[in-house]
């Protein structure tokens, strides 16, 4: 049985391996490099971003908290504490989905819309800093080909 093979699966190779942990060193550093944007400008975390960008691009601007889930990638309980953070924030609000009113939608307000436009004004430049000004066109393009691969 080859080192590859060993514990029932296939092991990755060494070629794998160090893809996976630049991959995952990259991600650290570029989102802490992008955090300390955010906070530098006095802007609330990336995840308010992420959300609040979900709710714009949907249809009425307005989403069930399940699909923002799927859409962001938080976790359900951290999603809940962060709509809840943004519902008082004025950014959002809450509406009932159904006549019992056990279902609702997460819907962005103008102050959400607004929020997040000024966040952009961050965060763009911010990605530009941390990642395009470090790669080529032709760069940036294989790495978003390579990373499609893998979704």
């Amino acid at each position: 049985m080859s080192e590859r093979e060993k514990d029932g699966g296939e092991l990755p190779g060494p070629e794998t391996t160090a893809a996976w942990i630049g991959l995952m060193r990259a991600r650290e550093r570029v989102l802490a490099r992008i955090e300390a944007d955010f906070k530098a400008a006095t802007l609330p975390p990336l995840g308010w971003y992420d959300v609040l960008w979900e709710l714009v691009q949907a249809e009425e601007g307005r989403l069930r908290p399940f699909e923002i889930e799927a859409r962001t990638l938080l976790a359900q309980y951290s999603l809940s504490r962060l709509i809840d953070r943004l519902a008082k924030e004025g950014l959002v609000r809450r509406e009932a989905f159904d006549a019992d009113g056990r279902g609702q939608w997460v819907v962005v307000t103008e102050a959400g819309r607004a929020m997040r436009e000024r966040m952009w004004r961050t965060y763009g430049p911010s990605i530009e800093t941390h990642i395009g000004a470090r790669l080529t066109e032709a760069e940036a393009r294989q790495l978003a080909a390579l990373l499609a691969k893998l979704r």
